[in-house]
């Protein structure tokens, strides 16, 4: 009987990580854009081992930012290498499984590496609930969200950014988002959950109303605008 016992635990494991696997294992590449903007110009575009350094002009100020859940790194890198030429550089972190979950503290030893004087943290989606999480319990200048929400109390400054037309993310967790801290929320009118990044449509996603360039445009002009208050 205990024998059968362990045959059972066994089978019931290895089916556990046999769905984990093939769940992780269906993710959403980055398209033709998001690849194209991991080359170098006006910004040095550096893989590491932790991802990808966006090397700007900026001398002390950076953003470690945490990817949405089953998404492609790559997808956020035309967004972040804009970032680098306008307004700081940027730390774009790989995740195991393409998961933020399983990388939480993975800004501690970007932090350890690099010498910012100014650092924030980031993400999209579930990527910026981790970013939140890890700067609950650590000392940055300011945390920005991308279709995201803070689910821990933080002393630093949080900008929220969300389209209208976003239909993945939970709009009573964004409601409730002043409860953990000082939040500055921008709505982009027409704008959508995946046009963040270049992946393309995500389930359960609404289509934006504009483009994915105007939505992220407009998340450039909110971050440097929040930015000059909150260095």
């Amino acid at each position: 009987m205990k024998k059968t016992w362990w045959i059972l635990a066994l089978v019931l494991l290895l089916l556990s990580a046999a769905a984990f696997f093939i769940y992780t294992a269906a993710y959403y590449p980055a398209g033709e854009v998001g690849r194209r903007a991991l080359m170098s110009d006006s910004v040095t575009v550096e893989e590491t081992d932790f991802g990808w350094l966006f090397d700007g002009p900026s001398m002390d100020t950076a953003l470690i930012f945490y990817p949405g859940a089953k998404v492609d790194e790559a997808a956020y890198a035309p967004l972040l290498h804009r970032l680098a030429e306008r307004s700081m550089d940027v730390c774009l972190v790989k995740m195991p499984f393409h998961l933020a979950f399983f990388g939480e503290n993975k800004a501690e030893a970007l932090m350890a590496r690099y010498d910012y004087a100014n650092w924030y943290i980031g993400g999209h989606s579930l990527g910026g609930v981790m970013a939140v999480s890890y700067a609950a319990n650590h000392d940055l200048r300011g945390i920005v969200l991308l279709a995201s929400y803070p689910t821990k109390a933080v002393d630093e400054p949080l900008l929220l950014l969300y389209g209208t037309e976003d239909g993945v993310l939970n709009r009573e967790r964004v409601a409730e988002a002043s409860h953990y801290g000082s939040v500055e929320t921008r709505v982009i009118e027409g704008g959508n959950h995946a046009s963040f990044g270049d992946y393309g449509p995500q389930a359960g996603d609404r289509p934006a109303a504009i483009s994915a360039r105007e939505q992220q445009e407009q998340t450039l002009s909110a971050i440097a605008a929040w930015l000059d208050t909150n260095k």
